[in-house]
């Protein structure tokens, strides 16, 4: 009986937490990218490949994590796709995506790279990167990345 509660409690948890990865998480780009603030638009066409060059003239490169449940939810809901097509717009793409397995390499890429932009948790951002706003909003404040 207990175990069985305590399995319900897990589970309810883990389904509360779900939907707030994207409060949680930040996109980053390189110290010396000159753009603070894009919108969420724009950085939905940058990761769909449409919007290739920041303003200042340097390559966008997407860093993305190979298995990341919410960053992929957070991106499938902001680019209106479904799992399947986001499948389909990943296998079409992976060539222009660096994929990493974890928020330190994502960082790792984002600062050596001028033009990257990634996405990590908020817990491991660190004074390598520097953080984009998006509609004007920082990570955990309301709308900074759909859900």
């Amino acid at each position: 009986m207990k175990l069985r509660v305590s399995a319900y409690v897990l589970i309810f948890l883990c389904a509360s937490l779900t939907p707030c990865f994207a409060h949680h998480t930040a996109v980053v780009v390189n110290k010396d990218n000159s753009s603070d603030n894009v919108s969420s638009a724009q950085f939905a066409r940058m990761i769909r490949g449409e919007v290739k060059k920041w303003p200042d003239g340097k390559n966008v490169i997407i860093v993305l994590h190979r298995d990341s449940v919410g960053e992929r939810e957070a991106l499938e809901h902001l680019n209106k796709m479904t799992a399947s097509e986001w499948d389909v717009f990943l296998l079409n793409h992976k060539d222009s995506i660096v994929f990493v397995d974890t928020d330190a390499e994502v960082l790792k890429e984002v600062q050596s790279e001028p033009g990257a932009l990634g996405i990590i948790e908020v817990h491991s951002i660190d004074n390598s990167v520097k953080v984009l706003h998006l509609d004007g909003r920082l990570p955990m404040e309301l709308g900074y990345l759909p859900h």
